[in-house]
């Protein structure tokens, strides 16, 4: 059964989810930029066309709004948008209170949710060694807006999460049209340990958003990609 699905954020990853959308079972009934949903002043009954979910890829400073908007409408929606994550309360209270749903993430690649498991675990053994110092690094295209990236930050938070709680530095570089390299390292006197994951595309990033949206369509909830990604496979 073919699904109604919203793209809101018209942008390279936007029209990328379009193209894609069919291989799983959606079709675009709506699409939003800035220049027709300011302030998610676009987003209504009307205007979503009858979807059941929504693809949010735009700016830190549209997605809480957007989320606030879909959630109260009812729509299930996909966020892929990072650099507002100190909000996540209020969108987990929006979406609940709409009974409505969400599934997050600061990377949509399954790839790169596997490389945040292995992080976590190289991590943990590592944190018994105090020999070693760790790093991270990272650099995507010129055009992507925060840095650090939101998922370097999750590496690093991973990385405490699992008992590493020495210092560690991070860095990003902007250049080009890279879709995104991240590498954690960590070194002492006699090596150098280093994990890196590096997507060659942003196909990647749109399928995961996909597979999250036909999970989130008709369920209650707020959810991390990385909580649901066994549910995927």
């Amino acid at each position: 059964m073919t699904q109604g699905l919203a793209i809101v954020g018209y942008g390279k990853m936007g029209k990328l989810i379009e193209r894609l959308a069919p291989e799983y079972g959606f079709e675009v009934r709506a699409r939003f930029s800035g220049a027709n949903n300011s302030g998610a002043e676009g987003l209504s009954r009307e205007t979503l066309g009858g979807s059941d979910v929504a693809v949010e890829f735009t700016t830190p400073e549209a997605a809480p709004v957007n989320i606030r908007r879909l959630a109260a409408l009812g729509v299930r929606s996909v966020v892929g948008t990072t650099g507002w994550f100190e909000q996540l309360h209020a969108a987990r209270e929006a979406v609940v209170n709409g009974s409505s749903g969400l599934v997050w993430a600061a990377n949509f690649s399954v790839g790169l949710n596997l490389f945040l498991e292995t992080v976590a675990q190289a991590s943990a053994l590592i944190a018994k060694h105090p020999e070693y110092e760790a790093w991270g690094w990272e650099i995507h295209h010129s055009a992507k807006k925060d840095a650090p990236s939101g998922t370097l930050k999750i590496l690093a938070e991973q990385m405490k999460a699992a008992g590493y709680t020495r210092p560690i530095s991070l860095s990003s570089n902007r250049a080009g049209a890279i879709p995104g390299t991240h590498e954690i390292g960590f070194d002492s006197l006699a090596d150098t340990i280093t994990l890196r994951h590096t997507a060659r595309s942003r196909e990647g990033f749109a399928r995961g958003a996909l597979q999250a949206a036909r999970w989130i369509a008709g369920k209650k909830g707020f959810y991390e990609f990385k909580e649901i990604l066994g549910e995927l496979l």
